[in-house]
């Protein structure tokens, strides 16, 4: 996005805006990564871990392929601070840093893996949590003690912002995708009215019935018939 204002309170509107703005979740996602890298001080890398069930893990946004390498070996070894801050769920807004990856003593099993790519330092922010995913804001830097605590606020409100741009995207999705399922079905009973000859009320039953009987959802059974004419094999 363009130059942001040097004002942290202005800036952080901007942003806000920006999210907001974006078209899709992965777009929030991707930008949520290039805003990192724009204002978060020592900042080399970024990006955003996803788990399911606490265990299958998905690179979401990065800003390189270290962010995706250090993804899969905290998940193959189950630790780390972006692992760690994805899946805590006693204090939300907690954050885990290291400082130094030469010096650092937790996450033995992951840490030979962040030396050999390359990392000094490191920031995890959980960013949302929601049903069975967890998501987490990565944070990577060259060099030991590149983030402080003012970089760890900044990396905190970021997070915030960006969790909540993710729940307005999804809403909106959801939202957009109910409105398609409404059309379709309307469409589907429109059509089994016009054949038929019978109200809507009977349409709709007719739509409900095939649904069940054939073990598929109402607006499936609606998509095939709108797009083939059809009305699908009640033992498909």
């Amino acid at each position: 996005m363009k130059h942001l204002n040097d004002d942290p309170l202005v800036m952080f509107a901007e942003i806000t805006r920006h999210l907001a703005s974006q078209p899709t979740e992965q777009a929030v996602l991707d930008q949520v990564v290039a805003l990192a890298l724009e204002v978060l001080p020592g900042c080399d890398d970024a990006g955003i871990m996803l788990l399911t069930d606490k265990r299958d893990v998905e690179t979401a946004a990065a800003s390189g392929q270290r962010v995706k390498d250090s993804d899969a070996a905290q998940a193959r070894v189950g630790e780390g601070p972006c692992f760690d801050a994805a899946v805590d769920l006693h204090d939300t807004n907690q954050s885990f840093r290291c400082r130094d990856t030469s010096t650092e003593t937790r996450w033995p099993a992951y840490l030979p893996t962040a030396r050999a790519l390359g990392v000094g330092s490191m920031l995890g922010f959980q960013l949302f949590h929601h049903e069975r995913t967890f998501g987490a804001l990565d944070l990577y830097s060259d060099r030991p003690g590149a983030f402080d605590a003012d970089t760890e606020r900044l990396g905190w409100v970021l997070a915030s912002h960006a969790a909540v741009a993710l729940i307005a995207a999804r809403t909106d999705a959801q939202m957009h995708g109910a409105l398609e399922n409404s059309r379709m079905i309307g469409q589907a009973i429109g059509m089994i009215r016009e054949r038929y000859a019978m109200p809507e009320d009977q349409a709709l039953a007719v739509l409900r019935r095939l649904s069940q009987d054939s073990n598929r959802k109402l607006k499936d059974v609606a998509e095939v018939l709108v797009s083939t004419g059809q009305l699908p094999d009640a033992t498909g």
